[in-house]
């Protein structure tokens, strides 16, 4: 056996650390991240959409029968997972009164419930990266069931791979520096009441609220795409903070090179998509936020909405993307500034 001096001790504890930075000129927090990302697949995706927009769920419309069913399966994916719901919460659910969601509308909607889940984190716990989407839909009608599949069936089924992809990073000693809040919200397409509810009443306080990532219709193109389907409408990023701009165009190019398409970003867009998604409750705080979304297709809001039409390439590379947001967001040295007004 050769003896090893003093000084080869040190040069191979030298090599050893540098070996473990980078392997081919690459971190390993970017390949664990690489690996965590790529976690989230198209095969499960779309076992999950299977179920979760499928007729047995009659529509998803707020309060149903069939919304309750696709709870219930929501919280049996995280308790396999064994991902708990939020530190200080009693359950799963945050339940949403018909009191607070009929007070101005009148329609006369039965009790829901937002479905939360919880990561927490390793070193700034208190700090919180909200990832969101609604999970109702508009329920039956004329005997047919609009399952809305895209809307948002597409950001429900991206939510339960975004948290397993966090738990599995947290189980590896890799999980997130700050605690990610998983929120399935009620009532987006009745008037936003769940996301207006939560930030309203939120579990954790809002000041200590980085961000919200909020996804809303990710599985098809729309005709401005018919030819490629590798893009993604980016909505509010750059409203107040110029960090989370940034991250969304550096993560992307890292990792998913989506095309950010910001055509509905412009203030004076008639379509006025930054108001009508769960993130807006959460900017009128002062939350920054950012919305990915596919735009609208000739089946939106119609019973043609259907697991058989998501492009689910497309679905696997935005909800990527939408962890890789979080994923920044929650590791990041320094917690990303404010420095707009949102108008």
């Amino acid at each position: 056996m050769k003896k090893i001096t003093s000084l080869g001790i040190l040069t191979l504890l030298i090599a050893s650390y540098s070996s473990a930075q980078t392997t081919q000129g690459t971190p390993v927090n970017e390949l664990n991240e690489v690996k965590y990302i790529n976690s989230i697949t198209s095969a499960e995706l779309k076992a999950h959409l299977t179920i979760v927009a499928s007729d047995a769920m009659e529509g998803r419309d707020t309060g149903s029968e069939g919304q309750k069913k696709a709870g219930r399966y929501l919280i049996e994916q995280y308790k396999k997972e064994a991902i708990p719901f939020p530190i200080g919460a009693d359950s799963y659910y945050q339940k949403v009164p018909a009191a607070f969601m009929n007070q101005d509308s009148g329609e006369n909607l039965p009790d829901s419930a937002n479905i939360w889940a919880f990561i927490e984190g390793s070193e700034k716990p208190n700090e919180i990266v909200v990832v969101s989407a609604h999970y109702d839909h508009v329920g039956i009608k004329n005997g047919q069931v609009y399952n809305g599949a895209d809307d948002d069936g597409s950001g429900t089924v991206s939510l339960l791979e975004i948290a397993q992809a966090f738990e599995l990073a947290k189980k590896e000693g890799h999980g997130p520096k700050r605690s990610i809040l998983i929120l399935h919200m009620t009532g987006e397409e009745h008037g936003l009441y769940g996301s207006s509810y939560y930030s309203q009443n939120p579990l954790f306080p809002i000041a200590n609220t980085v961000a919200d990532v909020n996804i809303d219709m990710i599985g098809r193109r729309d005709e401005a795409h018919k030819d490629s389907n590798n893009y993604v409408y980016l909505i509010g990023s750059d409203y107040l903070s110029t960090d989370l701009f940034n991250i969304c165009e550096e993560v992307n190019s890292k990792f998913t090179q989506l095309k950010l398409d910001y055509k509905y970003n412009d203030r004076n867009d008639p379509n006025r998509f930054y108001y009508r998604s769960d993130h807006y409750n959460f900017a009128k705080f002062g939350i920054p936020v950012v919305f990915l979304f596919n735009g609208v297709h000739a089946d939106y809001h119609k019973a043609t909405d259907e697991v058989d039409k998501i492009e689910f390439d497309a679905l696997t590379k935005r909800a990527q993307l939408g962890f890789s947001i979080a994923w920044e967001l929650a590791n990041r040295d320094a917690r990303i500034v404010v420095d707009k007004d949102g108008k």
